[in-house]
């Protein structure tokens, strides 16, 4: 069938998980189902949703409630979205400032025979300090968000009592933590290595720790477009199915393209860790494999399923960002599109 748009623009982010899309457009995954791409590197996770609402970008790579956040109208405007592919799974991690984790490692010495990855460690802090710890996830209504507040929550810390929480892009976490405006922050690959490898950060613990396997970020459209252009919509899932597969067995190769000036502009050698699963815990200490910290491809990863939306409908729950009775297998259903994804096999 005839495809009903072929000139697409897709948004991403600066993070590590944008690799599906360059690899598509730089290994001509998209040119093989007749599309023409331009990738367009976006600020923030707030420009990448007006874009898609105002029509700007066909699509784009959106953290995994996104989707179900502008649906539902929560911090814009309310505009019915899908999602048929899961981009990644994994790949966010909580990093403290250099300063932070040596007061820790002060506060807590003789107490702990373990790595201070608890947020228990912080209950000492709390008392002394004259204003409040400062940190920062991407968006509000993102998985950085809740696993942050998860692992706070778990360490006997409330959340929006007793620490300050605030929204910074994924490209200035490091910026922020340099100039001392956060005392940590959760954010995706590859910028807590970014902050350990300059001697800024500690990281303790990853997503895989909080939330394992969860979906991370999906390709976003609203509904109106995928319904204008269906066979397009299918076009563009099976090229992300093809540079997927590729990617899987050919991350070396991979960091080269996503490392370019148009999409991390960063140093290969710090790409190159968080696409082969390693970890810097400590500025100036070996990184650590962590088996799976990026998922990209197999029907268990890019399979969108209601059951992922419902458990992410029940965080935003859970921190008061939705009312308990929301309806939320109707909502899942209608936005996490497992029978498109099937029908682009």
């Amino acid at each position: 069938m005839p495809l009903e748009k072929t000139h697409l623009h897709i948004g991403f982010v600066a993070l590590s998980d944008c690799a599906p899309l360059v690899v598509a457009l730089e290994k001509h995954f998209f040119a093989a189902q007749g599309l023409t791409v331009t990738l367009s590197r976006e600020p923030s996770w707030a420009n990448i949703r007006d874009k898609v609402i105002l029509g700007v970008l066909d699509a784009a790579q959106m953290l995994s409630s996104m989707p179900l956040a502008i649906t539902l109208g929560l911090g814009g405007v309310q505009t019915p979205m899908l999602t048929a592919w899961v981009l990644s799974l994994n790949g966010n991690a909580i990093t403290l400032s250099r300063a932070l984790y040596e007061r820790l490692q002060t506060s807590n010495a003789g107490t702990q025979t373990k790595p201070l990855v608890s947020a228990q460690s912080l209950q000492p802090l709390l008392a002394q300090q004259d204003r409040l710890l400062t940190f920062a996830s991407v968006f509000p209504f993102s998985l950085h968000n809740y696993q942050l507040r998860a692992w706070l929550a778990a360490g006997g810390i409330d959340p929006d009592r007793d620490v300050q929480l605030m929204t910074v892009p994924p490209p200035q976490m490091v910026a922020h933590l340099e100039a001392g405006l956060l005392d940590g922050f959760c954010v995706g690959a590859p910028w807590n290595n970014v902050a350990v490898a300059q001697g800024l950060g500690h990281t303790l613990i990853t997503s895989k720790d909080i939330t394992p396997n969860s979906p991370e970020k999906v390709l976003g459209v609203t509904q109106a477009w995928a319904q204008q252009h269906p066979h397009t919509h299918l076009a563009l899932l099976r090229a992300l199915r093809a540079a997927a597969q590729w990617l899987d067995s050919h991350r070396a190769e991979a960091v080269e393209l996503i490392a370019r000036p148009d999409y991390l502009d960063l140093s290969p050698e710090i790409v190159r860790l968080s696409l082969q699963d390693q970890i810097l815990y400590a500025p100036g200490k070996p990184a650590q494999h962590l088996p799976d910290f990026h998922l990209f491809y197999g029907d268990q990863t890019n399979r969108p399923t209601s059951t992922q939306a419902e458990t992410l409908l029940r965080h935003m729950q859970r921190w008061k960002q939705l009312e308990d009775s929301l309806e939320s297998q109707a909502i899942a259903a209608r936005v996490y599109r497992e029978d498109i994804y099937l029908a682009s096999l």
